[in-house]
């Protein structure tokens, strides 16, 4: 029904800036909820940031002021903008996508931040 396809991770330093891209394809209802979760190894999964259609943002206490999310609607495509980077924010990053009740992901970008 829903593809996601993330886009933009790498390695960088710390201090250091990447946008993450996330198109989605498939069936795009307008309830639906886009947003960016991470992974780090040997944790949870843990929500980094999600934006409804309306602009209603929310996000992770860590990372408040350094990531913004925003999203084209026309291209079904959401962003992640992180700044200020540090090694707590390596992670496997994955795209989100929320009808009601289900929830579609994608395979995930990695985000390596060195110190």
């Amino acid at each position: 029904q829903v593809q996601l396809v993330e886009s933009g991770g790498g390695l960088v330093q710390r201090g250091g800036s990447l946008r993450l891209s996330c198109a989605a394809s498939g069936s795009i209802f307008s309830i639906d909820i886009m947003g960016w979760y991470r992974q780090a190894p040997g944790k949870q999964r843990e929500l980094v940031a999600t934006l409804a259609r309306n602009g209603s943002a929310t996000y992770a206490d860590s990372v408040k002021g350094r990531f913004t999310i925003s999203r084209d609607n026309g291209k079904n495509t959401v962003f992640l903008q992180m700044n200020s980077l540090n090694p707590e924010d390596t992670a496997v990053y994955y795209c989100n996508l929320k009808r009601a009740a289900y929830n579609f992901w994608g395979q995930g970008t990695q985000v390596t931040v060195s110190s």
